[in-house]
């Protein structure tokens, strides 16, 4: 066997996992049940199943010109991907968007309790959740989504009270 005969092959190997490592993170997302669960699987596989890729491409390109813009993808991805996992995950904790009950420690809830406590708003009812006039004072941006989505809510309601419309 030569060595372009070993290199298509490690190309194919690393480009058909790393179909599969994305694959896996995109059921991930509609599969798991919390956003937690989707963040975690929005970023670990796709990341691994993107650094495969390049590399398969890089294995099956075998040009030294590519190397470079491989490389800044990859790092393009890695400084992002961290960055936007946080974002959702605060902002999700903040409006409610969690599962308590697939938690084992909520390192979270003592940073937002001190917070509250500081900024003189009432304490969450429920350990790290926050209601509407705490989230104004500590994220006026997830106070107005909370809001927005419990009137998209009322409104829901009040559709499936009046019953659907013909056609539907």
């Amino acid at each position: 066997m030569n060595t372009d005969a070993v290199l298509e092959i490690l190309a194919a190997a690393c480009l058909v996992v790393g179909s599969l490592m994305s694959l896996a993170a995109a059921i991930g997302m509609l599969r798991f049940p919390d956003l937690l669960s989707r963040m975690h699987a929005a970023t670990k596989p796709q990341v691994f199943g993107l650094f495969l890729l390049l590399i398969g491409l890089g294995l099956q390109l075998r040009s030294w010109a590519a190397v470079p813009v491989l490389i800044l993808a990859w790092l393009f991805q890695l400084l992002t991907v961290p960055v936007s996992a946080h974002m959702v995950g605060r902002a999700g904790y903040r409006t409610k968007h969690l599962r308590r009950d697939t938690l084992s420690i909520d390192e979270l809830d003592e940073v937002v309790r001190k917070a509250a406590e500081e900024e003189n708003l009432p304490m969450p009812e429920e350990p790290g959740s926050v209601d509407a006039d705490a989230a104004e004072g500590l994220d006026t941006a997830a106070a107005e989504a909370e809001l927005a989505a419990e009137a998209a809510a009322r409104a829901d309601r009040r559709q499936d009270a009046d019953g659907a419309a013909p056609g539907r």
